[in-house]
């Protein structure tokens, strides 16, 4: 499936830079070996292991160490060590990140192929979580996994417009973040602001929505006028 989105995006963008971001169910030599032999930049989680929990423990050790001199909720430290494991034809880059927490230490490793510092680069392969989110919503809050048709096309046609539903769904958290409104899952906005009973009056210039006086999710619609008030 990689070779050919990949393959698809460069003969459609050929000076397009691709970069490969994933969890640990990826951690498999041959994908390192394709992007390092294709130029695709990869950071790519590990599966603990004993040897990878060694060459942390120094970190982990360090972490309880500032956890209990500061008393601190939790502390959390970044680093990296060149690693190879038996399957790998060479080593490695592998970032480290041990945490000390209440409940006990807590140990990720990441390989990649990118320079940036521990630090920033740890956050940055975290930060894939927004993309999973998002396919989330798409599925849970505009149902795009209903794909029970027999043929190809009439599925591929609902997926169609379950991703018209999701454009607009998800635009209104994003204005709703500008009036300082804390962002919530699609299939909660869902609930609060769309399955609802109301009235709507519409004239040729405007549309009035009417709701019950003690509807709970009013002050969002209020929000939301604010917003289209100050962006007229």
């Amino acid at each position: 499936m990689l070779k050919r989105v990949v393959r698809a995006l460069r003969e459609r963008w050929p000076e397009l830079t691709i970069e490969l971001r994933m969890d640990s169910g990826g951690a498999v030599p041959p994908l390192y070996d394709w992007c390092e032999q294709h130029g695709m930049a990869y950071t790519i989680g590990l599966i603990t292991n004993s040897r990878l929990a060694a060459l942390a423990a120094p970190l982990v050790a360090e972490a309880q160490r500032q956890r209990a001199e500061t008393g601190a909720e939790k502390v959390r430290l970044l680093g990296e060590v060149t690693y190879q494991a038996e399957s790998w034809e060479h080593p490695r880059r592998v970032i480290i990140k041990a945490e000390a927490l209440p409940k006990g230490p807590n140990t990720r490793f990441v390989v990649t192929t990118r320079t940036d510092p521990p630090e920033t680069h740890y956050d940055w392969y975290v930060a894939r979580g927004d993309g999973e989110n998002a396919i989330k919503d798409l599925k849970v809050a505009c149902f795009a996994d209903r794909l029970s048709d027999h043929r190809f096309w009439a599925n591929q046609f609902r997926l169609l417009l379950h991703a018209a539903a999701y454009w607009p769904l998800d635009t209104i958290p994003r204005w709703l973040a500008t009036m300082r409104i804390e962002r919530m899952q699609l299939d909660t906005l869902r609930l609060r602001l769309l399955k609802i009973g109301g009235r709507v009056w519409q004239w040729s210039d405007r549309v009035r929505l009417r709701l019950a006086s003690s509807h709970p999710g009013q002050p969002l619609w209020d929000h939301l006028a604010a917003y289209h008030h100050l962006h007229e």
